[in-house]
């Protein structure tokens, strides 16, 4: 049967029937039914099959909302940017570029955690007003990720305050934000002068300021500590692993001083014993100067040995090695540039079982390297290599991602869920940061579009063998493929069907006839809510037509107006699809749907009452 002849549906069926589809995507994005990505990908399917049998026609009878228009949004700019850029980021996170700029925040502030979050949000807010808030979010994304790992703070805490300020300091200037654009574009359009860089610069930086306080003291608490499996693993990973460093010639302990139980070189870890010429030395040392073929003990956590590892790469030495090389296929292992650590345990069974950890064989058949030990609340204060096994006990091992994946298939360990973890690679740390800046740098400057500058430094860092395209895939999330263009799928419906500009217009309703003050008002609360479900960027060319009528209407100034527009479509903050930074944010801050509303929503309506202010004080 044709799609066109269907008598009983009249064209009203399909406004109410996207309208439908929106709530239930929501409340299935709400609850978690079903995964997001589902969700997402059901939500395309069912626009799909609406617009075939009951197409939306132009003046030329082709359907405005046919299957290329619907699915448009996997090839959308701003879909391509995200993944590219989620890419980018990845790079900077694998060579450890950004915790020289955790470093530098943490010495701006003092050395004070949260201080450090304050300056960098303070950062964010600025930098975001003369540039695009995408790559202003993934610069900050690592550097924030590192400072809660000092912080020992789950990462949740901070990361969705990144996104929101990114917004607010979007509002402040024209080129903030391309929804920004969008109202002034349409007011030219529509025959009215265009709005200034400046022009909003007071509302916008009220709303930033507030914004900056909310979200440094108020929204963490409102925030659950949530993190990956692999953050609850290494969180519990505290109590301290058993490690030795033989010092060789030129070494990094070369010359060393250990005063106490510390070592001046290596703070992070605690001095159990230096093995000297078959004499054992053991603290408190009084100003002990360690020289080339000692072997030292050392204690120290999970955290603590990845940072030596990965800052001093080999220097932490497996059992049974250390007077004399060990095997080509150990020693590639702690220098290769896929390196990863991970926790195994010793099940009952095992061959392993009262063997030494240097004679046991283990590291050469798996070609993982063991760089501590930990029995329970034992503390040892012998040779690792002495070390008889035993049932429970846990090993810090070291090996290609490869080969450490494969020890879940070797029946004498137990690999722990969640506890793999790859070392960062620093021989690619300088392209890395010159790839970045390029992207950056080219973007802020218009020299080519966002989503140009974001694809070639992907493929950049994967020419350039700083990821292996394995690892750039790793880094693109499935949920932002999928509910980024579902979300735009649903904009285009609401809009093409006429259902967004009823519910405009019945909400405008509501508040028309009354003062300026309350209609604008009402306007901004109205529209901010309503950017949540369509998008700021959808919100924006929507509303500024209705905001211009509603100017004439009350004899106001349209540039005020607009202005509303402007800010109101910068506060979709309540849903991670609102704004295209907070599904950067999601994954790195471990988000679930709901936390979205629960510190947005609170910020919506303080943004509500300041922009409600600034408009008592703009018409006085």
């Amino acid at each position: 049967m044709d799609g066109n002849l269907l008598p009983i549906l009249t064209p009203d069926f399909r406004m109410w029937a996207v309208m439908a589809l929106v709530v239930g995507v929501l409340v299935l994005y709400v609850t978690e039914r079903l995964p997001m990505e589902i969700t997402s990908i059901g939500a395309i399917c069912l626009l799909m099959i609406l617009f075939h049998f009951m197409p939306v026609e132009d003046g030329y009878g082709r359907n405005r909302l046919d299957v290329a228009r619907l699915l448009s949004g996997f090839a959308n700019p701003a879909l391509m940017t995200v993944l590219g850029l989620l890419v980018v980021g990845q790079a900077l996170v694998r060579t450890g570029v950004l915790e020289l700029g955790a470093q530098m925040l943490l010495k701006a502030a003092g050395g004070n955690p949260w201080l450090s979050v304050a300056l960098a949000m303070i950062a964010v807010t600025l930098i975001s007003g003369v540039m695009n808030n995408v790559p202003v979010v993934v610069i900050f994304i690592p550097i924030l990720q590192s400072i809660s790992e000092r912080m020992k703070t789950p990462p949740g805490k901070i990361m969705m305050g990144l996104s929101f300020t990114a917004a607010l300091g979007g509002s402040m200037t024209l080129i903030g934000s391309a929804s920004n654009l969008l109202v002034s574009g349409e007011l030219v359009a529509l025959g009215e002068e265009p709005l200034g860089f400046f022009e909003f610069v007071l509302p916008g930086a009220m709303l930033a300021a507030v914004g900056l306080v909310y979200v440094v003291t108020v929204m963490p608490w409102l925030l659950s500590e949530r993190g990956s499996l692999a953050d609850r693993i290494l969180a519990h990973s505290s109590k301290y692993f058993l490690a030795q460093i033989p010092v060789g010639p030129g070494s990094l302990l070369d010359g060393g001083e250990a005063v106490g139980a510390v070592l001046k070189d290596l703070p992070q870890v605690r001095l159990r014993m230096v093995i000297r010429d078959d004499q054992v030395y053991r603290p408190p040392y009084h100003g002990l100067t360690l020289r080339p073929g000692d072997l030292v003990v050392v204690a120290g956590s999970r955290q603590a040995l990845t940072a030596v590892q990965s800052k001093e790469p080999g220097l932490l030495r497996p059992p049974g090695f250390h007077d004399h090389e060990p095997p080509e296929s150990i020693e590639e292992v702690l220098h290769d540039a896929d390196r990863a650590l991970a926790e195994i345990m010793v099940p009952p069974g095992s061959s392993l079982l009262r063997r030494r950890i240097g004679r046991a064989g283990f590291q050469v058949r798996s070609r993982c390297a063991v760089l501590g030990i930990r029995r329970r609340d034992v503390v040892f204060r012998s040779r690792l290599s002495e070390i008889p096994m035993e049932v429970g006990d846990v090993l810090l091992v070291q090996g290609r991602a490869e080969d450490v994946e494969n020890l879940r298939d070797d029946p004498d360990v137990v690999l722990m869920s969640g506890s793999r973890e790859r070392l960062p690679n620093q021989t690619g740390a300088r392209r890395t940061l010159m790839i970045f800046l390029a992207v950056v740098l080219s973007a802020a400057t218009g020299l080519v579009p966002v989503a140009v500058a974001a694809l070639c430094g992907a493929a950049a860092v994967v020419v350039m063998e700083v990821l292996n395209v394995q690892q750039a895939s790793r880094a693109l999330d499935a949920r932002i493929i999928t509910v980024i263009p579902a979300t735009l799928a649903l904009g285009v419906a609401l809009q093409e069907t006429g259902a967004a500009a009823l519910m405009a217009h019945t909400l405008i309703d509501m508040v028309r006839g009354a003062g300026p003050l309350v209609v604008l008002s009402g306007f901004f609360i109205v529209m901010a809510l309503l950017a949540n479900i369509i998008g700021s960027n959808a919100s924006a060319v929507l509303f500024t037509p209705i905001a211009i009528g509603l100017a004439k209407e009350m004899g106001g100034d349209v540039h005020l107006y607009a202005i509303a527009v402007v800010m109101a479509a910068n506060c979709a903050f309540a849903t991670p699809t609102g704004y295209q930074t907070s599904l950067l944010v999601m994954g790195p801050g471990h988000y679930r749907y709901m936390d979205f509303p629960r510190a947005g929503l609170p910020l919506i309506l303080l943004l509500w009452l300041t922009f409600t202010g600034y408009v008592a004080f703009a018409i006085s």
